[in-house]
């Protein structure tokens, strides 16, 4: 991240308080900012605290400054808890939740937020690629870990592959459905990361809506979604394979074992749905790849 970038989406009462903490900010990663609470900053997998504490007033000019002054405007993504940025960037929001006919309608009396930032790692799929193929055929693969682990930024780079294709493999068509805006990080519908030439993004839409969505405009090749879990998601899933597409998908996950006490996943797994099952251990770092092919074996792998 540069940080001119940075300055550009911070107000200054918040750049304040990042330059008072010496820090290399490109590698950034989350800013969490509670009311009458110090700042906590993310940095290199390191936590910073701030001195400056952050009352109700100054958190709501934040994130008028952040949303540019039209919180209006953001009204869809703030019923689902957050707000996007540019850069692919993106606010989490926690208040107090308004209601309307049993669903949520708003977030008032905002209370905390959230900033993560987006990182591409161009190539951090280098190695694993190979993996994902058997006899020159992509698998559909499924990338599973805890929380900040690196799984949505390693299944992006996979995508810009997959997309661009190399001397060995030509290019495929890639849909992504992007339902958080956290994959292609887009800001006004125009992706922020490179997620390849030959892939199409339908942001900020439901899942299980989008996939079919996807696949009836832009017939992909490749069909990518992050974070699957529900049960609708499954039948979507099931549908896109009907197709023709291939599936790539995240799921939070350290194990196979974790993803089978989950119902909704335990039938996926026991669909057959993915080839490939791959966990993260560290941060980016990849660690058992799973084969499935009417069971599971671990297969060769990078860090296996």
């Amino acid at each position: 991240m540069r940080y001119d970038e940075l300055f550009s989406i911070f107000p200054r009462q918040l750049k304040e308080i990042v330059e008072e903490i010496k820090m290399d900010v490109k590698n950034l990663q989350e800013i969490r900012i509670r009311v009458n609470r110090p700042v906590l900053i993310l940095c290199n997998n390191r936590e910073y605290q701030s001195e400056t504490v952050v009352g109700r007033r100054q958190l709501q000019e934040i994130l008028a400054y952040l949303s540019n002054y039209s919180l209006y405007a953001y009204e869809d993504e703030i019923r689902c808890g957050y707000l996007s940025l540019p850069g692919g960037h993106r606010v989490g929001i926690a208040g107090r939740a308004v209601l309307e006919g049993g669903k949520i309608k708003t977030i008032t009396e905002v209370s905390s937020l959230n900033i993560r930032f987006a990182h591409e790692v161009k190539g951090c799929a280098d190695k694993l690629l190979p993996y994902l193929r058997r006899d020159g055929r992509l698998l559909h693969t499924l990338i599973a870990s805890s929380p900040g682990r690196g799984k949505t930024t390693l299944l992006r780079d996979c995508i810009r592959q997959i997309s661009n294709g190399d001397s060995r493999y030509p290019g495929m068509t890639v849909g992504v459905v992007d339902e958080r805006s956290e994959i292609a990080g887009s800001f006004q519908g125009i992706p922020g990361n490179d997620v390849g030439v030959r892939t199409d993004v339908l942001d900020g839409c439901p899942k299980s809506e989008g996939m079919m969505m996807m696949i009836r405009s832009m017939a992909p090749g490749v069909l990518a979604v992050d974070e699957i879990g529900s049960r609708e998601d499954i039948t979507a899933l099931m549908s896109a394979i009907n197709c023709g597409c291939v599936l790539m998908a995240t799921a939070h996950g350290t194990s196979m074992e974790e993803l089978k006490n989950r119902p909704v996943l335990r039938e996926m797994v026991g669909l057959g749905l993915f080839e490939r099952y791959v966990f993260l251990e560290g941060v980016g770092q990849i660690g058992r790849i799973l084969e499935q092919t009417g069971g599971l074996a671990e297969t060769g792998g990078p860090e296996c």
